[in-house]
């Protein structure tokens, strides 16, 4: 497994490595020993899925504050995604920064985003199968999120001046300003 790290300590782009022939490709797309290798001692247990069934989707920049704040190791089985994280660790020398890849089911990439973080992706194809493992199980109470377009944040989500299909939750969340310090 290829591990890339960023200027952004904490998340880290993960590229199993795959084995082909004429019929196809085979992958080990987790194993515990080796993500513990690189992001440290994880426990996951909750696997989710979602579908998304045009280009420009954007779910995000979803969080769940402590006790339950989420780890999540996320990937791509079918189409292509921009995938952001941004750090609202308070006292870090990155907060309000984020990182953002492509993650597509062709390439195999997986992003590990770990607590902390604000996570949110933008569908770059249509019908996108979207995976991701995380670290503590769903609760509504711990759930939040940050406006995928604030500009404190700036993320130049690749849409092509095309409008993006978002949530009524997403599209009047709270601006990263407005966050209290959970992190």
């Amino acid at each position: 497994m290829q591990v890339e790290t960023f200027d952004i300590e904490g998340p880290l782009l993960l590229t199993p490595k795959r084995h082909g022939d004429a019929r196809g490709f085979f992958s080990e797309v987790f194993r515990a020993d080796l993500f513990e290798a690189a992001a440290g001692p994880v426990t996951f247990v909750q696997d989710n899925h979602s579908r998304s069934g045009s280009r420009g989707v954007i779910r995000g920049l979803h969080y769940q504050a402590p006790p339950f704040a989420q780890g999540k190791l996320v990937r791509v089985t079918r189409g292509a995604v921009y995938d952001v994280a941004v750090d609202v660790r308070h006292g870090s020398a990155t907060f309000g920064r984020h990182i953002g890849v492509e993650l597509s089911g062709d390439d195999g990439r997986q992003l590990w985003v770990p607590p902390g973080f604000l996570h949110g992706f933008c569908t770059l194809t249509d019908d996108v199968e979207f995976l991701y493992k995380v670290t503590a199980y769903y609760s509504a109470e711990h759930d939040g999120a940050v406006a995928f377009d604030d500009p404190d944040i700036g993320i130049d989500w690749p849409l092509d001046g095309a409008e993006p299909l978002v949530s009524d939750r997403d599209r009047h969340a709270q601006r990263l300003a407005d966050l209290p310090a959970i992190f």
